[in-house]
């Protein structure tokens, strides 16, 4: 969602009556029931900063609380974009942060938007792993919960710079592979590609490919999110739509509207459009749908994963409650707030669990990762998938 043309700060927060609806969606006043940590209470700080009262410390605190779920968005009567106010907000934060955040987020935006960094940060991780708990915990919060939230590095896939389409082919598309996705989950790629190749796509999938921005963008790092959108703009240059299997990149894509508008589309709601001509064999499964944040609430994407899931045979497709409730992840605010992170991870976890299903899907690889860990720390244990690998299970009559 963008702002209207023409329409200043100020009117966008005159939007906002104050109804309240959005209270029970957000994540930080369901956690504390604080008024200022809900989307009606910060756009009030706005409000206050608008009118001349300088943004303290305390202040930014409330806006760096906000998860930018985007919950608020979907639950709001009345269209605030929140959205468009704390990007906006965000970047004001950047302005006076203290010398020791910024530190701490420069050093979080050298690693994580460059794939090869990200690759060579498993050799430590692995180290990391064979700590004893005495050692681990003589570490900064921070720095263990991002090692811990890590999951064993997937094993290498090398994709062809172009996959050619399977039949007729239908469209030619480009791939994003991601920062993240790419060093820790290859086999989402890998799988992607698959699946669309088997729907009729060329598959093109250039190697030079780096960073969307979505960190970034939604950090209010916005020159920096515009420079590697500018940069992979390049490397896509001569498809028919941008592909994306990250619910963070796809928002962010999107939000980029002069690089990619109308051809950056998320991998179910292109598949949706193109309509399957594969074979679907059955997948003898309960399955769990977690809708990811920048998916649902961002993109509005949430009929056509769950129907390219309920088309495949066999598969028991189950509701988790709370559904709309961030798991926490948010980017990197799980990394940076750990302690209410856990807390939402572990709510999703009990939610999650509640639905008796066997495996739980979603189409984000924070979102992966942080209900992992929930999970984990319930002392319970659930298959964990991408939808993108289940339709490829299903398209070629494997386990997914």
């Amino acid at each position: 969602m963008t702002a209207q043309p023409g329409r200043d700060r100020r009117a966008l927060i005159g939007d906002c009556v104050h109804c309240g609806f959005c209270l029970t969606t957000c994540p930080t006043y369901v956690l504390w029931g604080e008024e200022m940590d809900s989307p009606r209470g910060r756009i009030q700080l706005m409000l206050q900063q608008t009118q001349g009262e300088p943004l303290t410390p305390t202040m930014a605190g409330h806006f760096d609380a906000c998860l930018g779920c985007m919950a608020c968005v979907t639950a709001c009567p009345s269209g605030v974009q929140y959205d468009e106010l704390i990007t906006e907000t965000r970047a004001m934060v950047e302005e006076v942060r203290p010398p020791a955040g910024r530190a701490l987020r420069a050093a979080v935006f050298a690693l994580f938007p460059y794939r090869r960094r990200l690759s060579l940060a498993k050799a430590p991780l692995r180290g990391y792993r064979m700590l004893g708990t005495p050692f681990k915990r003589q570490l900064p919060a921070t720095l263990r919960t991002l090692l811990d939230l890590a999951p064993p590095a997937g094993r290498a896939v090398a994709l062809p710079a172009v996959v050619p389409a399977i039949g007729r082919r239908r469209a030619r598309v480009g791939m994003l592979t991601g920062c993240v996705q790419h060093a820790f989950f290859p086999g989402v790629n890998a799988a992607t590609a698959r699946v669309l190749a088997a729907e009729g796509c060329e598959v093109v999938i250039p190697e030079d490919q780096g960073c969307c921005g979505a960190l970034s963008r939604h950090s209010g790092r916005a020159e920096e999110a515009d420079r590697f959108a500018a940069a992979l703009r390049r490397s896509f240059a001569g498809v028919d739509a941008l592909v994306v299997n990250a619910a963070g990149c796809g928002s962010s894509l999107k939000e980029a509207a002069g690089p990619f508008a109308g051809r950056a589309v998320d991998l179910t709601e292109f598949l949706a459009d193109l309509g399957p001509i594969a074979p679907r064999h059955p997948v003898p499964v309960t399955a769990a749908y977690h809708d990811a944040c920048h998916l649902a609430h961002a993109q509005g994407i949430r009929a056509q994963p769950r129907a390219l899931l309920r088309a495949i045979p066999g598969l028991d497709l189950r509701e988790i409650p709370d559904g709309e409730i961030c798991c926490g992840s948010a980017g990197i605010w799980n990394v940076l707030n750990p302690g209410p992170a856990a807390e939402l991870g572990d709510r999703k976890a009990r939610d999650v669990l509640s639905t008796g299903a066997s495996l739980l899907v979603t189409a984000n690889p924070g979102c992966l990762m942080q209900i992992s860990a929930g999970v984990q720390r319930a002392g319970a244990t659930i298959r964990l998938a991408h939808t993108a690998e289940v339709l490829d299970a299903s398209i070629r009559g494997v386990r997914p």
